[in-house]
């Protein structure tokens, strides 16, 4: 089953016969079928029209719209779908069904650490890049012996910071020190970029864990409360260092940001201002509208998302996160 992706702006979807149409200007895209079709994902200044959600609606396709930066404004379902059917399934997860999915996290997370780390070595070897590529290793080792939630959150913690002291050395550009992570506020250019990425991509993957019917306050690894949809928290793990972290790197060294006129200090800590933000925007989006193979990035977190929603239906086969080579 597929997913339609409507990223570019002004688009407009429309019926014909058994198909979606996606115009731009005066151009067409190839017909997507319906009985083929999962979803209908539209992001931004894009439009739909009422015989195109019909057709939708009455084969129980999901029509969702999405900001740019994808935030969930809401979603066309059909009354026959139901909702949250799956949260039933997600509270009779027991510890010995998350507790594998959680190690999967960690050490995918650890993994994809590991491999930018790498890719930058080739570049520039320092002593710090082969300590830091050591003691990922180690802590990559650790995690499936640790059965403790608690004590897998500490070395979760403890290995994030390893891979920060390295995270200096990848950087090329003089203005642009860095000497560890801080968060809650940023305390200089690097972390307001890492800072704002990370609750851009949350932000996606929440919306497309509500588009799965998934209850985003049920997760393995993070705790939730009333403020904090948990699962997000738990699926973002295997993507900040291939999407974010990538483009964090790729932006600065690019020369694509500038100190001086991107950002802003206040309140104690160093954030994107408006200039800033729309830059970065436009980075993420070019990013993630590129193709891998057939489809864009949004695809390789749905299908993520996906994978989970197999899990919780079947713990027993696992839940196999995203995993950079």
């Amino acid at each position: 089953m597929n997913t339609l992706y409507i990223s570019q702006q002004g688009s407009t979807v429309s019926l014909h016969q058994e198909s979606l149409i996606v115009k731009l200007g005066s151009s067409q895209s190839s017909p997507v079928g319906l009985p083929t079709l999962e979803q209908v994902l539209i992001f931004g200044n894009s439009h739909i029209t009422t015989p195109a959600i019909r057709a939708c609606l009455n084969r129980m396709i999901p029509v969702v719209f999405l900001s740019r930066l994808g935030y969930c404004y809401g979603r066309l379902l059909s009354i026959e779908r139901g909702y949250r059917q799956l949260s039933r399934y997600q509270q009779e997860l027991s510890l010995g069904d998350r507790l594998p999915a959680v190690h999967n996290i960690l050490r995918s997370k650890i993994q994809n650490c590991r491999v930018l780390l790498l890719r930058y070595q080739r570049r520039r070897e320092t002593t710090a890049f082969n300590e830091t590529l050591s003691t990922l290793a180690h802590f990559h080792s650790q995690i499936p012996q640790t059965y403790d939630l608690d004590q897998l959150r500490g070395l979760e913690g403890a290995a994030a910071a390893a891979y920060f002291r390295a995270f200096s050395d990848c950087l090329t550009h003089p203005d642009f020190p860095f000497e560890g992570r801080s968060r809650r506020p940023p305390a200089n250019p690097v972390n307001a970029l890492l800072s704002f990425g990370y609750q851009v991509l949350w932000n996606h993957l929440l919306t497309l864990i509500e588009v799965q019917d998934l209850d985003p306050y049920f997760a393995c690894l993070h705790e939730s409360n009333s403020r904090h949809p948990a699962l997000a928290s738990d699926l973002i793990e295997e993507f900040r260092a291939p999407i974010v972290d990538s483009l964090v790197l790729a932006a600065i060294n690019g020369r694509q940001v500038n100190r001086d006129t991107d950002f802003e200090y206040r309140d104690g800590g160093c954030f994107l201002n408006d200039r800033g933000r729309k830059l970065y925007l436009r980075l993420f989006l070019q990013r993630m509208e590129a193709p891998i193979g057939d489809y864009p990035r949004w695809h390789i977190l749905n299908q993520q998302v996906k994978r989970y929603k197999q899990f919780v239906y079947n713990p027993a086969q696992g839940y196999q996160p995203y995993t950079l080579r």
